[in-house]
């Protein structure tokens, strides 16, 4: 056996290969502070988000490359940490956020602001920093969803004598929305350049500080809102939000073909079908797909994006909605939560998988 070396171990530490990237942790950098005491050695894996799926196994083959390749005696201690990686730096515009993720839908009622909310709080629960911009300015959802329907948000001046607003804090997740700044009964009632404004405002004026994610809920269909939103900042991937009926695919294939335009180029990160089949709570094994089955996957299929997840229709996350407290926190042993940490492990492995091998995404630039 090799003396057990730092040579040594960064040698068996180079077989092991990070899944998703396909290359090994060595070559990534995604090993540090190596330290050997005797018969003990120690280091840390930086994985690319805490949201890793594949932590326990990495860790795993990081501690069986040492003990087959250089001491099978050794006392393996492995740290497991992360640093969300990101294209966005030395950009202008919110320096200290690492990727923005778009989250849209063809059509309206298809579940698109639920998901947008337990993704954010459970990317927020794995140790991420999250924010969330309510973007749908005719129907902010999010002060209800978190419970925060009687929150304002504080403006005060920054170091560069310009007005900023302090996003609302709720479960982990920094949030901004239009519901914050009028009355949920009043309607609102704007032309797109103004609901383009507020959005360019909800964006650039917030102080959102360091963020690993901000995830932007979006009207449906395709709108002045959308590309406002791909011409004030890089978004790093969009999401596209669905359920299986062919009505809903319709419009979700146009929204997707929407960031695929070649003006636009926003990577489309992957599809969420929503609503994929109901489970009664009496019932909970069964399922009806009530809404067509399979609907997502053909979705995906046909342009080539992974299939983020399927959510079931659940009466406890409609209610969770609508009591202020997102269904990924009511029941942490329910199956919808773990349907929904599921979800936000896909979504930021396919954020890793996007930054290693797709290029920077810019600023669009539209006459």
């Amino acid at each position: 056996m090799p003396e057990l070396t730092l040579d040594a171990v960064r040698h068996a530490l180079s077989f092991v290969e990070e899944p998703d990237l396909g290359q090994d942790l060595i070559t990534l950098n995604m090993v540090e502070d190596i330290l050997i005491e005797g018969r003990r050695v120690s280091f840390t894996v930086v994985l690319t988000t805490p949201a890793c799926p594949l932590k326990q196994a990495i860790h795993d083959a990081c501690e069986r490359a040492v003990h087959t390749m250089v001491d099978p005696d050794a006392q393996v201690v492995i740290t497991m940490t992360s640093r969300v990686t990101s294209l966005r730096t030395g950009n202008a515009i919110l320096p200290g956020v690492k990727n923005i993720i778009a989250i849209a839908s063809g059509k309206g009622g298809v579940g698109k602001s639920t998901v947008a909310a337990n993704l954010a709080v459970a990317l927020a629960a794995t140790g991420a920093k999250v924010g969330l911009v309510d973007a749908d300015i005719s129907g902010p959802s999010m002060p209800t969803m978190f419970g925060v329907e009687d929150a304002r948000p504080h403006v005060f001046q920054g170091p560069d004598g310009k007005n900023k607003i302090q996003p609302i804090v709720q479960y982990g997740v920094k949030l901004m929305s239009i519901g914050f700044l009028a009355p949920g009964e009043n309607a609102i009632v704007w032309r797109g350049p103004m609901a383009s404004s507020a959005l360019k405002q909800f964006i650039t004026e917030v102080d959102w500080g360091e963020l690993d994610y901000l995830l932007l809920d979006l009207p449906p269909g395709t709108s002045d809102i959308h590309l406002t939103l791909v011409q004030t900042v890089p978004v790093t991937g969009a999401i596209i939000v669905t359920t299986p009926q062919p009505v809903a695919l319709m419009d979700a294939q146009k929204g997707l073909q929407m960031f695929r335009q070649p003006q636009i180029n926003v990577p489309v990160l992957g599809i969420v079908e929503n609503m994929a089949w109901f489970t009664p709570a009496e019932l909970p094994d069964n399922k009806y797909y009530i809404f067509g089955e399979g609907g997502g996957q053909r979705l995906a299929d046909k342009h080539e994006v992974p299939l983020l997840g399927q959510l079931p229709l659940v009466q406890a996350v409609r209610e969770a909605g609508d009591a202020g407290r997102p269904a990924v926190l009511q029941d942490v042993n329910s199956p919808e939560a773990a349907t929904f940490r599921a979800l936000a492990e896909s979504l930021a492995r396919q954020v890793s998988i996007r930054n290693n091998v797709a290029p920077k995404t810019n600023v669009v630039r539209m006459n």
